[in-house]
């Protein structure tokens, strides 16, 4: 789960526009909606959103994995996130 110490930093923080506030937003409601879909396992709409937000992690993801390689690992780490596989 995601360590309290980071979700104070980035709820304070005022750039609500970074790369990290983004992911940490979208895998937030990744969590929510993963835990939702549990229960309703029909909700096929629900699913759709999931794979939607999944998507946009990804690209951000991929693009903060390009620019800042630090940043990029610290924020893996923290929000306890596993490496994508590569081709």
């Amino acid at each position: 789960m995601v360590k309290n110490s980071f979700i104070s930093v980035i709820t304070q923080e005022e750039n609500s526009g970074s790369v990290e506030f983004q992911v940490f937003h979208f895998t937030s409601k990744i969590r929510r909606l993963t835990l939702h879909l549990e229960l309703h396992k029909r909700d096929f709409l629900s699913q759709r959103g999931l794979r939607i937000i999944l998507g946009k992690r990804q690209r951000l993801l991929t693009y903060l994995s390009k620019k800042k390689k630090v940043r990029y690992k610290k924020l893996m780490d923290q929000l306890d996130i596993r490496e994508p596989k590569t081709r």
